[in-house]
Formats: structure tokens, sequence, C-alpha cells
């Protein structure tokens, strides 16, 4: 007879005011010898999932394929998932960590305290042929993103009223609790088949006997994996890449509405061959990473309406090889999940507002070893990585230790382009949202504008009192009107209720309007620099 503890996960209704959310999409095994947690089948109960009309069958709920899951330790996603179990090659004899797992890992292990997993199937051999990693390409970032390359191969259309047809980042619009976005596997399921490595045969199994026991004798690091590359992509791959990262952004931009969620990614590593770009007979050297993500567009500017798109995105580089990631090829992982665990710590201990670069980020990598490769710090404004630092998140090391050097979103100029102030008003705009819906059915008029305007100016006087705002007083911190000036007499007839709204972010001289509109088939939120 023996007994066993399970901790049980209290069920915690979702908070669509917490900036420090992350939503994890990828490929990772489930664990079969693992029941399915009686709290989080309760949890996908509550979400409909178990029966109405978009149950799943039972095979798909123990496996958790394709569902939402919200898990508030690393512990939970170990228990749940065969993380560490990848094959390295067709025979399977071989195992090593999944991109998906090591950035949950990553996020747990420097702050974050909630994430949210979507399963979207087992991860692929790390090592397999040209022509089959070239043909699951598709399929594979489909799965993560439906929409992905619909220009050339239409798919079925979002249905947001069907839930029993959303697939990986679809599950988002009925998670909007999650403030951030990633997709760890995107740069490996776009990268060429690796070089074979040259792999150390495994040994037999020693007879079994007795050994003494040392407590003073470290164990023997890992090195298995040391000369097994990580993904690279060539210009085809980065390509793939770039749509990717676009299907992604026009999916929170256009469907889940202007600042629902960021997404953070990790700039893929390169081919030696793929800094020179096709048909421009030039070639870029790697420490200029800036001019070469330029010419081949991956910074390109792009507009949405009346919205800057890049400012839905946070770029990380470059890749991290931090003590735990001795299970990882080359002990390299993509950074996305250092930087969501940063940002989602600020914004729990000090408010999404604030920058995570700096020391505040050089006191949380005290576990990071190396970085590939290796960008230089305390350089003058025009050198090439000093440049790329203001459309990247990059982490440097400093004289005193790792620290991030930069924390901006992909757009190049604007109050936005800073992280802090893209995530304030991301977060600002949920509270406002949360603040007008509790107006929607009320009837228009003045007494309707006065309740919304005490209860968003409660908003404000939080975030200022938060020190998110500039301003000696609230006066000079914000500028808030709902009134006969804001709303034309077609939106007076329509229903519609129009708030202006104007902020000036702590940390950015520039100000920014928001503009939110309820009823009458209006668009929702919108904002304008």
């Amino acid at each position: 007879m023996s007994l066993s503890f399970e901790l049980a996960q209290a069920t915690v209704p979702a908070d669509h005011n917490r900036a420090d959310i992350a939503c994890f999409i990828g490929h990772v095994a489930r664990r079969s010898s693992v029941p399915l947690p009686a709290a989080l089948r309760e949890q996908l109960a509550a979400a409909g999932w178990v029966a109405g009309n978009w149950a799943r069958p039972a095979a798909e709920i123990e496996g958790l394929d394709n569902l939402p899951i919200a898990l508030d330790s690393w512990d939970q996603f170990d228990a749940l998932f065969a993380w560490e179990a990848r094959p390295v090659d067709k025979d399977g004899r071989r195992r090593c960590a999944t991109y998906l797992g090591a950035a949950v890992r990553s996020f747990f292990a420097h702050g974050g305290r909630r994430a949210i997993v979507i399963r979207v199937g087992d991860p692929w051999p790390l090592l397999e042929d040209a022509a089959v990693r070239t043909a699951q390409r598709r399929p594979r970032l489909r799965r993560l993103l439906p929409d992905y390359a619909h220009l050339e191969a239409p798919t079925t259309p979002f249905a947001p009223g069907d839930p029993s047809t959303w697939q990986g980042i679809q599950h988002l619009y009925g998670r909007r609790e999650a403030s951030l976005v990633l997709l760890p596997d995107l740069a490996d399921a776009c990268a060429v088949a690796p070089p074979e490595p040259e792999l150390a045969p495994i040994p037999p199994a020693p007879p079994e006997g007795f050994a003494e026991c040392s407590a003073d004798e470290a164990p023997e690091p890992d090195t298995s994996l040391a000369g097994t590359p990580p993904p690279r992509l060539d210009p085809d791959g980065y390509a793939a890449w770039q749509a990717a990262v676009e299907a992604a952004r026009r999916f929170l931009d256009v469907q889940m509405g202007p600042r629902e969620a960021m997404l953070v990614a990790s700039l893929p590593l390169p081919q030696v061959e793929a800094s020179r770009v096709k048909g421009s007979g030039r070639v870029y050297a790697q420490a200029d990473t800036l001019a070469w993500l330029e010419r081949v567009g991956l910074l390109t500017a792009k507009v949405t309406g009346d919205r800057p798109a890049e400012a839905l995105v946070q770029l990380a580089w470059p890749w991290l090889a931090l003590r735990a990631g001795a299970d990882l090829p080359a002990g390299l992982e993509p950074p996305e999940g250092t930087l969501a665990g940063l940002i989602a710590a600020s914004a729990v201990e000090r408010g999404c507002h604030r920058s995570v670069a700096g020391e505040y980020s050089r006191l949380r990598l005290r576990d990071l070893v190396r970085a590939e490769p290796t960008p230089a710090c305390g350089l003058a404004d025009d050198a090439p990585d000093a440049r790329l630092a203001r459309r990247v998140c990059l982490f440097a090391k400093q004289p005193d230790g790792w620290a991030l050097q930069s924390d901006v979103t992909a757009l190049a100029a604007g109050a936005c382009r800073f992280g802090g102030a893209s995530r304030l008003i991301g977060n600002l705009l949920r509270a406002c949202r949360v603040a007008g819906e509790s107006v929607v059915f009320e009837p228009g008029g003045e007494r309707t504008w006065a309740q919304l305007r005490a209860s968003l100016t409660d908003v404000l006087f939080a975030y200022w009192r938060a020190g998110a705002f500039s301003g000696a007083s609230p006066a000079e911190a914000w500028s808030l009107r709902c009134d006969t000036a804001t709303m034309t007499q077609n939106d007076l007839d329509n229903g519609r209720l129009v708030v202006h709204l104007t902020v000036w972010p702590a940390m950015a001289i520039e100000r920014i309007t928001v503009v939110l509109a309820l009823g009458g088939g209006a668009d929702g939120l919108r904002e304008a620099a």
C-alpha cells in the first residue's frame, strides 16, 4: 500500500486586467502515464470542452489535443507533458527537450506566474530529411496559425462563434486574459534540415553493482547535445517565418481587437549563406543584423488602418544558453520565454508600464551563461548592435553580468516603440473595455456619460498613482472627454458612445490618444498617435 499526494490546482477566474499571463502554443507530447487531474478536467468543463455544443471526444480531452489549459507552475507543466522526450533522430533512441518546454521552463524560472498552454501536436524529430522538413513546413505552421499564407492557399475562415473549429492561436479568442503570445516552435518549423552531427555512440548500461555515494562530487554535465546544431534558416525559411509572424500579428490585430495581446517572438538564427540576399549581390555581415533584417523586409513597418501593427510585436535576440538548457541542441534556446518571464514578473512587481531592461533584468539573468551570437555592449549609437537594440529586445553581456539592453517593440518610431508604453496602452484598453461594458445596455445621455467618465477616472487615477503616467497631477497626466463634443449626431442616432482619452505615459515624450467606441456596430477601441 502506498500513498501519493497531488497538489490541487485552485480554480482561478479569468482576470482580463492582468498583464502577466503568457499563452504558449506549440508541439509537445502528453505524458500518457499521467491521468488528467480533476482540477484541469473541471477547468475544461467550465470552458465547454467536455459537454455542450463544442464538446471534444474523451481521447482529445485526456490528451489535451488542441485545448487551452491554464497552469500556475512549472511542476504542473512537467507533470502533464513529456517536454524532454523529443526524438533527436528517426530511431528515437536519443531525446532532447522541446522548444515549447524550454520556453515554459524559462518563463517560470524568470518570474512568470501563470501560463496558458495549447498543445497542437507531438514534436517532430530534430534530425530529419530535407525533403520531409520542407514538405511538412506548411502543415506544422498551420497547426499553430491556421491563417498562415492565406493569400496562397485559402483556409477555412475563422468562426468566432464556433469554438469547435478553433485551432492553435485561434483559441486566444476564448482566452482573452492572455496578454503575451509565444510560438516557440516557429524558428524550428521554418529551418532547413541541419547537417548530421557526429554523435558519440550510446554506451551500454553498466553492470549492476554497489557504488559508494559521495555528496562532494558534482554530477558530470550532459554534453551529448553539444555538437547538435540549433535550427537555422535560409532565405526561404526567413520568408516562411516572416509570413508566420505576419499571420500571428494579423490575427491579434484584426480578430482580437487592438492591443488585446502582444506577440513575443525570437529572431531565428541564420545560415551563413542566408546573409546573402537573393538578387541583391550584397553580403551582410552577421554582426550587422539590423541591416540584413531591413534589407529582406523583416522589420518593414506595417500599418493596419490607423494603427501601427509593429507595436503588437516584440522581437528578442540573440539565442541564449541557460544553465538548465543542456538538454537542447547546442545548449541554445530562443530567448522569447526568458523575455516573457521578465515582462510578467515586472508587471506583477512594478507594473506593466515599466521597462524590464537594465538592472532589473540583470538581477534575474544569473543563469545566463552565453549567447549566440554574442552582441557587444557599450557601443556608439551608430554601431550595428546599438541600432539593432532600437528595434529588437537585445540581451547583451555587461561588465557586471548579462542584462536585457533594450525593451522595445518592432515599431520604428513613436511612443509605442517602447515596450513599457505599448504594454501600458494594451492594459489600459483592457481596463477601458471592462468599464465600457458596464454601460453597454444603458440608455444614452448625460447620466450614462457621467457614469462612464467616473469609472474611467477611477481607472486612470490608479494608473497615475502607480507611476504609469507623467505629470504632477491628474490634470497633467490625462485628458478624458465623453460628451456631445466627442459624438456626432450619427453616433447618437445609432446608439454609439465615444470617449476621447489622451494619456501621457511616464516613459515616452509623445502623447497617445485612445478613442473608445461602444455600440451601433462600432469597431470598438481605436487608437491614434
